[in-house]
């Protein structure tokens, strides 16, 4: 039997053994544990990276996250790329990103960076709450669906308390009724609430509602977590400064998303209440998220904030988004689902008209049972591909 091992597709070592139970096979998972990816028969895994090598897939619409990393981004990345610098966040990189964010909130606040964006809600939450806490968030929110149980693992077993709301959004009213439920101590005590700018179905907050929200959570002393993977997109509708949906109106802590704006990896954690970020620094490095190499965190996001590209491409995405609903509506007649107000275009669509998109090389994710489909804009989305995705979908309707 041969077995190979493969480092980003390249095939580095192989190994034949005789009997793959037999007594080797230790040998052979110690020899080959330093290397990144998979061990698999051979055969089987050429089969596999071959077919990703010449996957024609269309993916603009799949997801933010398919888009490449924005030339802006890249050239920076280069540029720090060019020589040595010091490590764990003391180059000149992180600390001109992070006096940029004082700038662009106008404020002075502690940033961190860290990989991801589950990283950046499970660890800020869990600065914010101990084991016999909870959290009030949307019954649809990420923290929910989307993070592997991170938030209550990470905070060490605080209790997601879920609230339901039209479009993705908080509804108040039940907020109440659920934290009047944790009145004594055989419940986990409320002590944060937890939205996202923009929701999981694309929906903004105005500010009024972030408002009431804020003083909800001031009423009963509880914290205000901002999940802000596409607050950038956030921030380009609304046409707003971004102090006035954060810190101004009450908002603890943000998590700041640049990889679906434009770069390739790296959240930000931007604590507006200094108090409460005290010895974050430690729980990042337990919590495996303190890069030696920042600054290859730290450099593509200085080319986000430098001359307005976030924004840009954030109001880019978005104008996609609703030139995209716009023809779907019009031209396929395709009933779109919640307002499109950022970057994401929810769509009601039947299976035969799936499969058929599918077939034709197009790729995007079933949000909602039984026929809501979810379609996604980044700052790349061209012109030329919403007019081949419409010319696809009015064919497979005919």
């Amino acid at each position: 039997m041969k077995i190979a091992a493969y480092n980003f597709g390249e095939q580095v070592e192989e190994i034949c053994l005789a009997d793959a139970g037999g007594p080797g096979l230790g040998s052979v998972r110690q020899s080959l544990s330093g290397f990144l990816l998979v061990i698999a028969l051979e055969g089987k895994l050429a089969k596999q990276t071959g077919k990703r090598r010449m996957d024609s897939g269309r993916y603009g619409f799949a997801s933010d996250n398919t888009a490449a990393i924005c030339p802006e981004a890249w050239a920076a990345l280069q540029e720090a790329n060019a020589k040595s610098a010091p490590s764990y966040g003391e180059d000149c990189w992180t600390a001109r990103v992070s006096d940029r964010i004082r700038e662009i909130f106008e404020t002075d606040c502690d940033v961190y960076f860290v990989f991801n964006g589950t990283a950046a809600n499970a660890l800020s939450l869990a600065q914010l709450c101990q084991s016999f806490h909870s959290i009030i968030c949307h019954e649809y929110s990420h923290l929910q669906t989307d993070e592997c149980g991170a938030p209550e693992f990470l905070t060490k077993g605080s209790k997601l308390l879920l609230v339901g709301g039209a479009s993705g959004k908080i509804d108040i009213a039940q907020a109440e009724t659920v934290v009047a439920r944790q009145n004594e101590l055989h419940s986990q005590e409320p002590r944060v609430v937890s939205i996202a700018q923009a929701t999981e179905f694309g929906t903004i907050y105005a500010g009024n509602e972030i408002a009431a929200i804020a003083e909800f959570a001031r009423a009963r002393e509880m914290f205000f977590h901002l999940d802000g993977a596409r607050f950038a997109n956030a921030i380009a509708s609304l046409n707003c400064a971004p102090k006035a949906i954060t810190w101004e109106i009450g908002v603890d802590v943000l998590c700041f998303g640049g990889t679906k704006n434009g770069t390739a990896a790296g959240e930000l954690v931007i604590f507006f209440n200094k108090e409460i970020s005290r010895e974050f620094g430690y729980r990042l490095k337990q919590a495996g998220q303190l890069g030696s190499k920042i600054r290859f965190l730290a450099a593509p996001w200085l080319g986000l904030l430098t001359n307005g590209v976030w924004l840009k491409n954030a109001q880019h995405a978005n104008g996609a988004a609703r030139r995209l609903a716009d023809r779907l509506q019009n031209e396929a007649k395709i009933d779109i689902v919640f307002p499109v107000e950022a970057n994401l275009v929810f769509v009601r669509m039947n299976e035969p008209s799936v499969r058929d998109l599918h077939a034709r090389g197009w790729h995007f994710y079933k949000f909602i049972e039984p026929d809501v489909h979810r379609l996604m804009c980044s700052w790349s989305t061209t012109d030329r591909e919403i007019s081949d995705f419409i010319a696809d979908i009015v064919a497979s309707n005919h």
